[in-house]
C-alpha cells in the first residue's frame, strides 16, 4: 500500500485515519452549516468547528456538485477563489488545505496561492490535472467519474462496450464499472482513490452505494490510499429509515466500518464525532503487517473475498488464475448424522478441503473453488447410508453448502 505525503501529512496504512472537514464558499451547497461567503466568518468556522474539532484536512468547495445545479465554469470557480484564499490566509489553526475542483486551471491557481492538495470530483476528466498535480508534487483525491467535466460520478455515461468490450459490459456490475472508471487517465504517485458515494446522477441507486460499501476492500486493490465521503448519505439513511438530520449515528457506525475496510481519509461535516468513530475503527479493525529488508518487503494484504484477490491480481499484472482458488473459507456444519459426516469427510479430502470433526459440529476449511468442488461431488454421490435421512443427509448438506457459497 502506497503512503501519500500531503504537505507533510502521512496518509496510508502506516498512519491513523485522517479526517477531512468541509467548507463551501458556494451559496448553492446543499448542506447549510458548512456554507460561508464571508472570509472572516469562514475562517472562524474552520478554526472552531473543523480544525478545532480534529480535522486534519480542510476541503474547500467553490461550487455545489449537486446534480440539480448547473455546472460552474472554470472562470466562475476562479472568481470565487479569492474568497477561499482570503479564508485560508485568515485561519490560525494548522491543517492541510484541499481545493475541490474539476479543472486543472483552477487547481493550478489554488496551488500557486497556498492550497496544499487537490480533490478532483471528475476523476482526471481534465487531462491536464495529473500533470498539474505532479508538477506541484501534491496529493490528489480522484473520484470515479466519466471523462466528462459536466457529469461527475455518472459512470453510467461511459460507453463500456467501446471502453472494454461488449462481453465485459454485459457481465460487469456497478462496482466493476466504478473500479474501472477509477483507472481512467491513470494515477499519480500521490493519488488517493474515491469510490464516489452519493447521488451523483439520476441513474445511480441507493443499492449501488450499498454494494460499493459491501465491497469497499476491493478498492485497496489499487495499492493507493482511499477516501470515502459517506457522511449522512442516503444509502445509510435507507437502512435505518432516517432523514438527513437524524443520520449522524448511522454515519458514525459506517465510518468505523469504512476504516476497518481500508479507508484512510473520511470526508465529513461532523468532524468531532467522526474523529472518535474513525479512531475506534482504526484501533479495533484490520491490522496490517509489513516488513522491510534491505531489498525485499513483505506485506500481509487485507483480503476476504475472491473479488478482493482479483483486484490485487490485476494490480500486480498477474496471469489469470482463478481468484476462487486463492481465498480460504471456514464453514461450520451442524445437525449432520455420523454417516453423513463420514461421507462429507471423504469427499472433502478428495477435493483438497480440510474436514475437522468436533463433538457437536464439524468444520470445512478450504478455498472457494475446492469447497464448490465438494458441493459438486456430493451432488453426484449416491450413498445408501444416507439415502433415508432427508433432513440430515447428503442432499441437505449439499443444499446448505451451495447456499453459503453463493
Amino acid at each position: 500500500m502506497q503512503t501519500v505525503d500531503a504537505a507533510g501529512l502521512g496518509i496510508g496504512d502506516d498512519h491513523p485515519p485522517r479526517i477531512m472537514g468541509v467548507l463551501n464558499v458556494s451559496e448553492d451547497s446543499p448542506y447549510d452549516p458548512s456554507v460561508y461567503d464571508d472570509p472572516g466568518e469562514a475562517a472562524a468556522y474552520v478554526d472552531d468547528e473543523l480544525i478545532g474539532e480534529g480535522a486534519d484536512i480542510v476541503d474547500v468547495g467553490l461550487e455545489s456538485a449537486n446534480k440539480r445545479f448547473e455546472v460552474l465554469s472554470a472562470e466562475g470557480e476562479l472568481e470565487r477563489l479569492d474568497t477561499a484564499i482570503e479564508t485560508i490566509e485568515s485561519v490560525s489553526g494548522d491543517a492541510v488545505f484541499s481545493i475541490e475542483t474539476r479543472y486543472a486551471s483552477v487547481a493550478e491557481a489554488a496551488l500557486d496561492r497556498g492550497f496544499d492538495m487537490v480533490n478532483d470530483i471528475c476523476g482526471f476528466a481534465d487531462p491536464r490535472m495529473p500533470d498539474v498535480c505532479r508538477e506541484y508534487d501534491v496529493a490528489v483525491a480522484k473520484m470515479a467519474s466519466p471523462a466528462d467535466l459536466e457529469r461527475p460520478g455518472a459512470i453510467e455515461a461511459i460507453d463500456w462496450e467501446q471502453r472494454r468490450s461488449a462481453e465485459w459490459a454485459a457481465s460487469a456490475d456497478y462496482v466493476d464499472r466504478l473500479y474501472e472508471a477509477l483507472k481512467q487517465n491513470g494515477m499519480t504517485d500521490k493519488t488517493i482513490v474515491d469510490p464516489a458515494f452519493g447521488g451523483w446522477s439520476e441513474a445511480k441507486t441507493i443499492e449501488d452505494d450499498q454494494q460499493t460499501f459491501h465491497r469497499l476492500r476491493e478498492f485497496r486493490g489499487f495499492g493507493q490510499p482511499m477516501l470515502v465521503s459517506i457522511n449522512r448519505k442516503n444509502f445509510l439513511g435507507d437502512v435505518a429509515g432516517r432523514g438527513t438530520d437524524e443520520r449522524l449515528p448511522v454515519s458514525l457506525a459506517a465510518t468505523s466500518m469504512a476504516v476497518e475496510r481500508g479507508a484512510h481519509v473520511i470526508r465529513t461535516h461532523d468532524v468531532q464525532e467522526t474523529v472518535d468513530a474513525a479512531a475506534i475503527g482504526h484501533e479495533f479493525g484490520r491490522s496490517s503487517s509489513r516488513q522491510w529488508g534491505s531489498d525485499v518487503s513483505a506485506e500481509q494484504l487485507d483480503v476476504r473475498t475472491a473479488g478482493d484477490v482479483a483486484r490485487h491480481l490485476d494490480r500486480i499484472g498477474a496471469p489469470e488464475p482463478d481468484p476462487d482458488a486463492l481465498v480460504t473459507r471456514t464453514i461450520e456444519l451442524s445437525g449432520v448424522s455420523a454417516a453423513t459426516a463420514e461421507l462429507v469427510a471423504d469427499v472433502a479430502e478428495s477435493a483438497g478441503v480440510s474436514f475437522v470433526a468436533g463433538t457437536e459440529s464439524s468444520l470445512l476449511v478450504g478455498s472457494d473453488r475446492a469447497l464448490r468442488s465438494v458441493v459438486e461431488r456430493l451432488s453426484e454421490t449416491t450413498d445408501s447410508a444416507t439415502a433415508n435421512e432427508p433432513e440430515t443427509g447428503r442432499e441437505s448438506v449439499t443444499s446448505a453448502l451451495r447456499t453459503v457459497l453463493e
